[in-house]
């Protein structure tokens, strides 16, 4: 297990926790009150925002970026060229991608894509999301779906392929839009309109 012991890594282990069993590389960046639990690997030169938590048998890979607030269920592998803002959930054993055609006896590392999820977005248990897309910010992808092309924001998917079936709020429920577009969270009571098929949130 290799941990830093440089006195700037001291300080920053005192801001955020890690499990014994986890595995911390010289040069990554960790935010205040992050958790790393058991078995979790972090890379050199990624970063990982405040307040997130990793779950059990992580890997996070070099050059990857998570936001604030970012929660990784068990058994997840980022791979390098994947980018999380704030407030994305990642759902138990789901998979990211970085090649699109990978062979083992073809060297590709100087063709990874890059993967963006944005804001609040939900990526669900044992999902695939092929490499080169965008998550829209508050789209929730369901669990097994295999994403193959870009996600509108506030949008919910499902299926292999993954299809667009419907429209979520940013507290997780389906929106039901009324005949004039217009549609109320259940939860926040926020209302949303729906026009030119995308979504934004009136309040």
């Amino acid at each position: 297990m290799t941990i830093e012991t440089s006195p700037e890594t001291m300080t920053k282990e005192k801001e955020y926790f890690a499990h014994e069993t986890a595995v911390i590389d010289e040069g990554c960046s960790i935010g205040k009150g992050t958790k790393i639990w058991h078995f979790s690997h972090i890379m050199p030169d990624s970063e990982i925002g405040e307040n997130c938590n990793l779950g059990q048998n992580v890997v996070v890979l070099t050059g990857v970026k998570l936001g604030n607030n970012v929660k990784v269920q068990n058994n997840i592998s980022i791979y390098t060229g994947v980018i999380c803002e704030d407030d994305v959930f990642l759902g138990p054993s789901m998979v990211f991608t970085n090649v699109i055609n990978p062979r083992s006896a073809v060297i590709r590392k100087d063709e990874y894509k890059e993967t963006i999820v944005r804001k609040g977005a939900t990526i669900g248990a044992n999902s695939t999301i092929v490499c080169g897309y965008e998550i829209g910010a508050y789209s929730f992808i369901a669990a097994g779906a295999v994403v193959t092309k870009p996600v509108k924001p506030y949008s919910l998917v499902m299926g292999n392929p993954a299809r667009q079936v419907g429209w979520m709020s940013e507290y997780g429920h389906r929106l039901e839009f009324d005949e004039n577009g217009i549609a109320v969270c259940p939860e926040s009571k926020d209302r949303y309109e729906l026009k030119d098929e995308t979504v934004s949130r009136l309040s």
